[in-house]
């Protein structure tokens, strides 16, 4: 596996999978989606891994407790991750606190040859070095690695029961700290909602959540330093601009319900060519009749309505985008391409980073930048999202610069 981190530095695998999908069908989904895990450890060969998961036992939670287990179990002990000889887990599975309750799931993986590695305690404001593998589950609230808030039930009303939050721990790796944090935003509720305003009205609620998650991360109680947020940010595409664009040359019918006036589906014809239907909109309903405009060449055309991070553009970095939209595949085992026809395909799950971050990945002996960012499984069901992985380096000593106070290899 990982060679020797030394003076080399240590390779780094941030993942991040939204996995509601594999407890539904964990017989097919589970072993699919291990085995391109795997697949990516192995041809990247970290030295620490981080693992961020959302949706983490399904949508059934009460029956899907066997399948937690077993799935975490194969994680820890399989014959791939033999060489990772230290883990933490940290699983929000107290379901039936609707206070606390995130349904998020935060695993890290330190190769044997990474020798120094620490985790900040928040509690007692000071790094201790990591040993052995240990899993925190149930209520997380009283565990002192990590902070995790859920949002705000009046964030997004609409939903009468939310799991959205985050989870953020802080690591020291070749005397560099920095903060990574597991984060779930909010969807959008109703395709014809969000296709009325641009931007639509979600994106906003996401923009408040976001701002309010990394006001925390940059707080005084803490020194400051690099940070990783990487999850499930439900950013969509701009709906209206996408239907106008893909719909440019039809024409719309509106079809309201009899007993309420309310539009309850759009429809959109070309002008010509027997008035073949191009698109179909409900609330949970998007029916475009070419799925290649998504697919082809990673979907880049589309690129240019992916806007919502750009109200971020001052705090926080993204890598270009070489990979298709991550969600919502078909949950289907035989389809691994197809997507489902609920939602505009769009890249839901990403890897952010604060431009210090950014610099410290970029940096690297020789200006040799093997940085890669893609998604995992493109032709295999990994259920309705693909994990979405970033790879890189730590030179050692990278964060010298800033994190002379740190202290992280003196053992506390």
């Amino acid at each position: 596996m990982a060679g020797k981190a030394a003076a080399a530095g240590a390779g780094v695998l941030l993942v991040t999978a939204n996995v509601g999908s594999l407890f539904d069908d964990p017989e097919n989904l589970q072993k699919n989606w291990l085995r391109e895990f795997y697949q990516v450890v192995h041809a990247h060969k970290p030295h620490f891994m981080a693992l961020h998961c959302q949706e983490f036992g399904g949508k059934n939670y009460e029956a899907s407790m066997s399948h937690v287990d077993k799935f975490v179990k194969e994680l820890l002990s399989s014959d791939a991750m033999k060489d990772y000889n230290r883990a933490r887990v940290y699983l929000d599975e107290n379901y039936k606190s609707q206070e606390h309750f995130t349904a998020l799931g935060s695993f890290y993986f330190l190769h044997e040859s990474l020798k120094n590695i620490y985790q900040f305690d928040f509690k007692a404001k000071k790094y201790k070095k990591v040993t052995g593998k240990e899993i925190y589950s149930d209520t997380l609230e009283s565990t002192p690695m990590l902070e995790k808030e859920k949002f705000p039930q009046d964030y997004f009303p609409e939903c009468k029961w939310s799991r959205k939050g985050f989870i953020r721990t802080r690591w020291c790796i070749t005397d560099c700290a920095f903060d990574l944090v597991n984060i779930h935003l909010f969807h959008d509720a109703s395709n014809l909602i969000a296709w009325e305003t641009s931007p639509s009205v979600y994106s906003g609620i996401r923009h408040k959540a976001l701002g309010y998650v990394l006001d925390r991360i940059i707080d005084q109680r803490f020194e400051k330093v690099s940070y990783f947020v990487f999850g499930d940010f439900n950013f969509r595409l701009d709906a209206k601009a996408v239907v106008e664009t893909l719909c440019a040359k039809a024409t719309m019918q509106t079809i309201r319900a009899a007993d309420t006036n309310e539009v309850v589906k759009l429809i959109f014809r070309e002008s010509d060519n027997d008035r073949k239907v191009m698109l179909q909109l409900e609330k949970k309903l998007f029916d475009y009749f070419n799925q290649d405009v998504f697919r082809d060449n990673n979907g880049t055309a589309l690129l240019e309505f992916d806007r919502e991070l750009s109200v971020f553009k001052d705090r926080l970095y993204e890598l270009d985008i070489s990979f298709p939209p991550s969600y919502p595949y078909s949950e289907d085992s035989s389809q691994g391409r197809q997507y489902m026809n609920t939602r505009c395909p769009a890249w839901c799950d990403r890897i952010l980073m604060s431009h210090s971050a950014k610099e410290l990945i970029l940096k690297s002996e020789n200006d040799e930048k093997i940085v890669i960012y893609d998604h995992i499984g493109p032709n295999v069901c990994m259920g309705d999202h693909k994990p979405v992985f970033l790879s890189f380096r730590i030179a050692a000593g990278a964060g010298k610069p800033i994190a002379n106070v740190h202290k992280c290899c003196v053992v506390q």
